[in-house]
């Protein structure tokens, strides 16, 4: 559901874009993502980082590409999210005892430091990647090729690094002592 909600913005700026014009489009990214950002405050009574991050950049860039009518910048936009994403990832290694990727995944699985470092610096560099394949389609194809790469590639590249990264981390997972005890019973 958290998925869903997250990608809702996406999802109109591509309705949006098919039905009007890239600056409809961004108008209803930039709309569709501060109602994100209050309905997750108005049910939790905090902010998401994420969410709010994604607002001023597609604020800041989105207003740029509607006052100068030129759709650049909203496309830098995807760039710059996805390596500032990076950096995060990255500054986590040395701000706090924990990187980002085992305060999410912590709970989930019980890993060795090293492995939580990989695990890490390959989100890492999945962000920087994303960002040039970003900047490769913004600068070699139109932008309606772009804005089916930012729906639907861009859910494709992660869906399968979290499928990669689930190969990898499967023998860190923890399993409750209900699942242990199906499992000597199915070996029996």
């Amino acid at each position: 559901m958290k998925m869903l909600f997250d990608f809702f913005p996406i999802l109109l700026f591509f309705i949006a874009f098919k039905t009007y014009d890239i600056y409809v489009a961004t108008i209803t990214a930039i709309v569709a993502t501060f109602v994100q950002v209050i309905l997750f405050w108005l049910k939790y009574r905090r902010f998401e980082k994420m969410h709010v991050i994604t607002l001023v950049l597609i604020s800041v860039f989105g207003g740029i590409s509607i006052y100068l009518q030129d759709p650049l910048y909203i496309k830098l936009k995807t760039t710059l999210l996805e390596w500032i994403f990076a950096i995060v990832f990255i500054g986590s290694q040395y701000i706090g005892k924990k990187s980002i990727v085992e305060r999410m995944m912590g709970n989930a699985m019980t890993a060795p430091d090293d492995v939580w470092k990989k695990l890490n610096y390959a989100w890492a560099g999945f962000f920087t990647l994303v960002g040039f394949i970003n900047l490769y389609i913004v600068y070699n194809f139109d932008t309606e090729t772009w804005v089916n790469f930012k729906t639907f590639g861009l859910l494709g590249l992660t869906i399968t690094f979290i499928i990669i990264q689930g190969v990898f981390m499967a023998k860190y997972v923890i399993q409750d002592d209900d699942d242990n005890e199906d499992a000597k019973k199915e070996a029996e």
